[in-house]
């Protein structure tokens, strides 16, 4: 695309309401990462979140100020695998993508690219919640080093 980066996201966000942050081949575009749509999101509605009453509540509520500019917090959701916590994002976004929510999934070993992605994401008129699916700490697991 010769229109450059910045033209090349406002149309990916024109058609997309998830991504993804992938890396690139080093020695091809000097590095780095880029943000790729999700093609298929699952469109997961809250009412199908059993069990949860309470966890739903307190993530919309902040998920509601966080769109509207309003002070929210970041939210760190702990439990056992299969307890609601990605299908919860998942829910969010398919309620409130209309209203400009928009998604970043981020793999662990990435996390360092966080001030990458904030720059790329940075003039955009929506609201991007950063994700981490699966975000564990094992005892002795070295911190992830920046390439």
């Amino acid at each position: 695309d010769r229109r450059g980066p910045a033209a090349r996201a406002r149309r990916a966000w024109d058609r997309a309401i998830a991504f993804r942050w992938r890396k690139r081949v080093h020695g091809r575009d000097g590095g780095g990462g880029y943000l790729e749509g999700v093609r298929h999101v699952h469109q997961i509605g809250l009412s199908d979140l059993q069990g949860i009453d309470r966890q739903k509540k307190m993530v919309e509520q902040n998920t509601r100020q966080f769109i509207a500019g309003a002070p929210a917090n970041n939210v760190l959701m702990t439990g056992s695998r299969g307890t609601g916590k990605s299908s919860l994002v998942k829910a969010m976004l398919a309620r409130y993508h209309g209203k400009g929510l928009r998604l970043v999934e981020v793999d662990k070993a990435d996390l360092t690219d966080l001030p990458d992605i904030a720059e790329r994401l940075a003039g955009s008129p929506f609201r991007f919640v950063v994700f981490c699916d699966d975000l564990t700490f094992d005892a002795g697991e070295p911190a992830p080093m920046h390439q």
